[in-house]
């Protein structure tokens, strides 16, 4: 029986001798190199439906959100935004209180209002920086 060292065990690990080199072969040619791997996402390029951001989870929201950006459509202050979770409670623009606590990653929510509601907070406020990002947020939501 032979014992290594972990410092030894790249050899080890790199080492092809008669005794390994059938059974490497068999599973080469199980597992084989002409699966092509599948994609994940992607953007239909001609100009496909936009999801109902009025009725979205958060985490299709997200999605959209990202293959947007990787597309280029939307800038990374933009996707931030988007992929910030929710807060547990917000204020709509007349002042009350809203409890989004029980919005999870895989409820519907209407976040197209939400965040015309934050733009229209954020401008009575007087942030400008927080403007800007949301005005970017609606206009991608709104198309």
């Amino acid at each position: 029986m032979e014992i290594l060292s972990v410092r030894s065990s790249p050899n080890f690990l790199f080492r092809r001798n008669s005794d390994n080199s059938n059974s490497y072969n068999e599973l080469e040619a199980k597992i084989g190199t002409a699966a092509k791997p599948s994609t994940a996402f992607h953007i239909d390029e001609t100009g496909g439906d936009t999801p109902d951001f009025s009725a979205i989870s958060a985490s299709e929201l997200r999605q959209y959100a990202r293959q947007s950006f990787d597309a280029g459509a939307i800038n990374q202050d933009t996707f931030a935004a988007i992929s910030e979770p929710l807060p547990m409670r917000t204020i709509d623009p007349a002042g009350n209180i809203l409890d989004l606590s029980d919005i999870t990653d895989a409820t519907s929510f209407n976040f197209r209002d939400y965040y015309k509601d934050q733009l229209q907070i954020a401008t009575s406020i007087g942030d400008p920086e927080t403007v800007a990002t949301l005005n970017s947020v609606v206009s991608f939501l709104d198309v």
